[in-house]
């Protein structure tokens, strides 16, 4: 699903556990490491889709979390040329994305990267809030920078107290 932009509707996920230290996944087969994300299938609100994604890629229930705040609108990145298939139609350009802010309250045991065919993840590690905005590719940094901005005062105000 892309949009008359040329955008793909997504989802990030700002996991933190309860030290408020966020989840940062390692993709499987690289030295990339990322926050969880994924597109919003069609019929599929933002919500719906982040808890899929949740469930794919991180292995966690909507029982194991607390929504603890959103980004009120999208945010987008473009992908580097290199990265633009031109011979899909309609051509994606990059992504839109509406982040979450979950806090994990299950038990981190629960985290598993064997539910989904494809893993997008093999490890993780929690860090601090800003680290993933230095450790992610280059083309994401603006908008890790600009979600943990918008979501850093529900960190404060829901979870940290």
């Amino acid at each position: 699903m892309i949009d008359e932009q040329g955008y793909r509707p997504n989802v990030g996920i700002v996991l933190v556990n309860p030290q408020g230290k966020v989840f940062l996944g390692k993709r499987v087969y690289q030295d990339a490491w990322q926050l969880p994300q994924g597109g919003i299938q069609q019929h599929e609100t933002p919500q719906q889709a982040v808890f899929r994604e949740l469930k794919e890629e991180v292995g966690l229930n909507p029982a194991d979390v607390r929504v603890l705040g959103r980004t009120s609108d999208w945010l987008r990145y473009e992908l580097p040329a290199q990265f633009v298939r031109h011979h899909n139609e309609p051509v994606c350009i990059g992504q839109k994305q509406i982040w979450f802010l979950l806090g994990l309250v299950g038990p981190e045991s629960h985290i598993r990267f064997d539910q989904d065919e494809t893993p997008e993840f093999e490890d993780y590690r929690w860090v601090d809030w800003w680290v993933p905005v230095q450790e992610v590719v280059e083309f994401k940094r603006n908008v890790y920078q600009q979600a943990l901005t918008e979501l850093e005062p529900y960190l404060q105000q829901f979870w940290l107290k």
